[in-house]
């Protein structure tokens, strides 16, 4: 028999060799139908009934399905949305566990399930088939061949130094990449770009999502486009935008040579969400298979959705096949593509119960007891915009998270503002006030000052407004709390002096990043000064604006080799990587952590309130037999500051390993207890010798 009932065990197309098994989820539907399309989903072939359902999973096997079929789903059921059911067969639907995909989605109203313009609006019934602008899955092989030499990195936490990127901005202006790799996987993993990484000393490139994904109608009308890519679809399946022919096997032949040059991968997802939007979005995947369980659904009206997100509707990792689907999806990236970690888009949403965030939710316990999931990275953008969804420091100690309150306070500090020091030194060192509980290790700090949503660090102190006309919403999106400094002129200038302060500033936050505790993170482009002009909202520009553009390489704007050896600084100095919480002086004389005043004294209550201080020394002592300390200083004040040198009898004297007003790093040599001076807005720091 051609077709059989097949297995629910597993979701999804599985190509066994022989044949190919079908299994979708829906608590809510009538029938299933499978759909096969020829080779360039133009026309529809023929559809076939799935024959079994075994709770709630609709099943059937062909044994003439094989690898490279395209297919989609039509699911019946009730069209009855104050009820929270949305099925329309005349819509044909994504599989959600699809691993490629092909096509692209061509816009109409026939992406919709009701009649577009109608009084009624969504309660309304549209009868339109939407299949030949539809993306189709397709029945996918596994295998891959990663060859002997393919070994993970593994790198640990206290040696990752994360660096941001969009697999498209990235390459598609970088002239010693290949004119037919440039924006593709591949272009990602060129010998190129792999050299440039291994310069900059970074150790794991953290991608913006790859998860296939939709541009929305508004921008497609507007001939702009979802750029970064938080607008997904499909959880399984990399974008094909990126790829030149199958986007499967491409990321993984990127992922492969990442992981041959010692480079982890890390994956941006958007489980938070999808590109379906609120209750008058289109019908292309979830909302037609099963919209009451995959969303949240409004309790006192189900047509209407929570939206805890902002971007129309909240994906329910309540429902148990929900959370089921999120999982398999992050098991599969691991396993199928070799990954190594993710960072988790708006993450309270995703450990969202009906009361709120709780750090007991059946996805975080999924999470820590999961033994694939343990061999990886794990980072939480701990915020959402429903209510309580500011959770910096409240996920478990397997986590890792995005800590906003070290780039707020670290702008605010280089930008000018007085008095923070306190702030600053607590920042530094890992943010205690935030991560120390509950068993996490220094490393649970993410330490950022710019990611892709926000100004890049040239703009950072080239503007103190946002400049978002060109995403066509009258400059209303995008934060208007940036902490920026334009150093005395809007935008580009030819000033040199304004140029120069400019140039101090980035060189500054660089350092501080990158000799503070807790894992640092780059963005990509901000080694070369790389400007979106003043956009700090650049998700639709897929362009000039949105694009790396690496035309400071070779200039005084070029600080490739300055992040080299910060990076080299990270690593020579173990105290800096530490994974355990500093303390002060201890019995024995020994000690975490000097907080020390400009003539080295330990720094008492009144000194940490100096009016408008902007001044702050410290020494973090050594973790081992033969370790050196180092001695750091920041001065944000716009005057030069003298300061002693730590006076140790141990250490006899101090030798200058960085000043962010040289050009030359290898500084002088200072006794113990010697004068020196700080310049104005620099970072300092020395190390000890006996």
């Amino acid at each position: 028999m051609r077709l059989t009932g097949g297995t629910s065990s597993r979701l999804g197309a599985s190509w066994d060799g022989r044949g190919t098994n079908f299994a979708l989820f829906s608590a809510n539907a009538e029938k299933v139908e499978l759909c096969l399309f020829d080779g360039q989903g133009r026309r529809e072939l023929e559809r076939i009934e799935l024959p079994e359902r075994t709770e709630d999973v609709w099943h059937g096997y062909l044994n003439d399905i094989s690898p490279g079929q395209l297919y989609g789903y039509r699911v019946y059921g009730p069209y009855a949305p104050e009820r929270g059911h949305r099925f329309n067969p005349n819509k044909l639907l994504l599989d959600p566990y699809a691993k490629r995909l092909a096509g692209r989605l061509v816009w109409s109203d026939a992406h919709f399930a009701y009649r577009t313009g109608s009084a009624r609006e969504d309660l309304s019934y549209d009868r339109r088939d939407n299949a030949r602008g539809m993306p189709k899955a397709v029945v996918v092989d596994e295998s891959f061949n990663w060859g002997r030499r393919e070994i993970r990195p593994h790198i640990p936490w206290e040696d990752t130094i994360i660096y941001e990127a969009h697999v498209k901005g990235l390459t598609q202006k970088r002239e010693d990449v290949a004119p037919g790799l440039r924006g593709t996987y591949g272009g990602l993993s060129s010998p190129a770009m792999i050299d440039h990484l291994k310069r900059l000393g970074v150790t794991t490139v953290e991608l913006l999502p790859v998860h296939g994904l939709i541009d929305d109608r508004v921008l497609v009308e507007k001939k702009l486009a979802n750029y970064w890519g938080y607008n997904t679809i499909a959880f399984f399946a990399p974008e094909t935008r990126y790829a030149q022919d199958n986007a499967l096997d491409s990321f993984r032949t990127a992922v492969a040579r990442l992981h041959d040059a010692g480079i982890e991968v890390l994956l941006d997802v958007v489980y938070n969400h999808t590109a379906e939007g609120n209750h008058l979005g289109p019908t292309l995947c979830f909302r037609g298979i099963d919209n009451a369980s995959y969303y949240w659904l409004n309790r006192e009206n189900p047509r209407f959705y929570d939206d805890f997100t902002g971007c129309g509707s909240s994906v329910n990792l309540t429902h148990p096949r929900v959370l089921q689907m999120v999982m398999d999806s992050l098991r599969y990236w691991i396993e199928v593509c070799h990954v190594d970690g993710f960072r988790f888009d708006l993450a309270t949403t995703l450990a969202r119960n009906p009361n709120g965030f709780d750090r007991g939710h059946a996805f975080l316990t999924a999470i820590r007891q999961d033994p694939v999931l343990a061999t990886v990275k794990l980072v939480a953008e701990p915020w959402d915009l429903g209510l309580g969804g500011y959770q910096v420091g409240a996920f478990p100690s397997q986590w890792s998270e995005w800590n906003d309150r070290y780039r707020s306070a670290m702008r605010r500090y280089w930008s000018g503002e007085g008095s923070l020091i306190g702030e600053i030194s607590g920042r530094m060192t890992a943010s205690s006030d935030l991560f120390h509980h509950d068993n996490r290790a220094t490393r649970a700090s993410i330490n950022h000052i710019t990611v892709h949503d926000g100004f890049t660090l040239a703009d950072l102190f080239s503007y103190n407004e946002k400049h978002n006309e060109a995403n066509g919403e009258d400059n209303r999106d995008g934060s208007n709390d940036n902490h920026s400094n334009n150093c005395g002129h809007e935008g580009p200038t030819d000033d040199p002096e304004i140029n120069a302060l400019r140039r101090q500033l980035r060189k500054n936050q660089l350092a501080c990043l990158l000799l503070a505790q807790g894992t640092p993170l780059i963005l990509a482009g901000d080694e070369v000064a790389n400007s979106q002009g003043g956009n700090n909202n650049a998700y639709c520009q897929d362009n000039e604006t949105g694009w790396v553009g690496w035309g400071n390489l070779g200039t005084d704007d070029d600080f490739i080799e300055y992040i080299g050896h910060l990076t080299a600084l990270r690593r020579r100095f173990g105290q800096i990587r530490c994974q355990r919480w500093l303390d002060g002086r201890r019995a024995d004389g020994t000690y975490g952590v000097l907080w020390l005043t400009p003539a080295a004294d330990d720094m008492t209550e009144s000194d940490w309130k100096f009016p408008e201080g902007r001044f702050l020394s410290y020494v973090l002592g050594p973790m081992e037999q033969g370790e050196a300390p180092i001695f750091i200083v920041l001065n944000a004040a716009p005057e030069e500051i003298a300061f002693k040198m730590p006076k140790m009898p141990e250490y006899a004297s101090w030798q200058q390993v960085l000043n962010t007003t040289e050009s030359r790093q290898d500084g002088a040599t200072f006794a113990s207890g010697t004068d020196s001076k700080a310049p104005p807005r620099s970072v300092l720091a020395f190390a000890g010798s006996a």
